[in-house]
């Protein structure tokens, strides 16, 4: 299957590729358990997640820098007012694009060839990715640059696990992201890994930006183990072996069937 922008995020290339969003799907971040019974009820079109306010505004942004903002409009008239004004839950939206529109370097960074749709086999398995800003192996700017809003450039997440604070990089998996993008561009470029940056935006009353350049260290150390969980999941969307529920995302929770009662501990597991 060729892949397009009419086409890209159908079910029928979410079936036959693999995507970073689609692993996070099965695998998880450090900010959101992963769950092969969700992510496979999401292809099978049986489930979708919700789609918040703050995903919305995200989104807004993303299609003002793809050029597509008249067809995302167009796509959530909830947006607007009946005098076509932006509903104040939105607006936060448009100050994200006028602060960023201000700032010559982050404009310079997202100047690129914009929705670059690469393919490639990766872990033996077809991937598929779409860059938001690319500037070629020809651009004296050489790198692939994500966009991302988020709620506080500065948060910081405690990992109990870890025993330690990470970003929000780290917290939503944009390392892994950028490790996979950099081996799709690899695999059909050739040449050494280019830098992979996110140029990021928070809602803050005070808007802050930044473009932040992930190490490599960092990106390559995402890829540990990746190799076994992509069999596992080619597996899965094969029918070989049986999806695992995970029991607490709300999938689990609104399919859920009761056969026995559980002990007061069970309330209480972590």
């Amino acid at each position: 299957m060729f892949l397009t922008e009419s086409n890209y995020y159908s079910q029928q290339a979410n079936w036959e590729y693999l995507s970073v969003s689609q692993y996070k799907d099965f695998i998880g971040t450090l900010g959101k358990p992963g769950c092969e019974a969700r992510a496979m009820a999401k292809l099978r079109g049986e489930w979708e997640d919700e789609t918040t306010t703050a995903m919305l505004v995200g989104s807004y942004v993303d299609a003002h820098f793809e050029g597509t903002l008249d067809w995302f409009r167009a796509k959530h008239p909830e947006f607007f007012k009946k005098n076509s004004e932006l509903k104040a839950a939105y607006q936060k939206a448009e100050e994200v694009i006028q602060r960023i529109e201000r700032d010559e370097f982050f404009m310079l960074c997202m100047s690129g060839e914009k929705q670059v749709i690469l393919t490639a086999e990766l872990f033996g398995a077809k991937w598929k990715g779409k860059l938001d800003s690319y500037h070629n192996r020809k651009s004296p700017y050489n790198s692939i640059v994500d966009l991302k809003v988020v709620k506080d450039l500065h948060e910081r997440f405690w990992i109990k696990d870890l025993g330690q604070f990470v970003s929000f990089i780290e917290y939503w998996g944009y390392d892994l992201q950028g490790a996979i993008y950099q081996l799709l561009e690899q695999a059909v470029y050739g040449g050494e890994k280019v830098p992979f940056s996110i140029a990021a935006a928070d809602k803050q009353k005070t808007i802050d930006i930044e473009v932040i350049g992930l190490k490599q260290r960092d990106m390559d150390n995402a890829l540990l183990g990746i190799e076994g969980n992509v069999k596992r999941i080619i597996d899965l969307k094969a029918g070989k072996v049986e999806p695992v529920r995970c029991g607490k995302c709300d999938y689990c929770k609104f399919t859920k069937k009761l056969t026995a009662p559980i002990s007061t501990d069970m309330l209480i597991e972590v």
